[in-house]
């Protein structure tokens, strides 16, 4: 079972699209040596770490333009 759910993953974006261009912009900054708030993520892969950042609402997706925001 993955976590977290993509049912649990829709009540945070409105569509699937959304969710996937967000999380993958936040897995490129990781990548690229931003770091995560998430004390310890269950995920090693910047893509699951920034799954997760957006389940924990740590990272808002805004509706229309696929944007994500850090929440302070």
């Amino acid at each position: 079972m993955l976590y977290p759910s993509i049912d649990e993953m829709m009540t945070k974006v409105d569509s699937k699209y959304s969710l996937v261009v967000a999380a993958s912009r936040r897995a490129r900054a990781l990548r690229e040596g931003g770091k995560t708030d998430i004390k310890s993520p269950k995920s090693h892969k910047q893509v699951g770490i920034a799954l997760e950042e957006i389940y924990e609402d740590r990272l808002i997706v805004t509706r229309g333009e696929e944007e994500e925001e850090r929440r302070k």
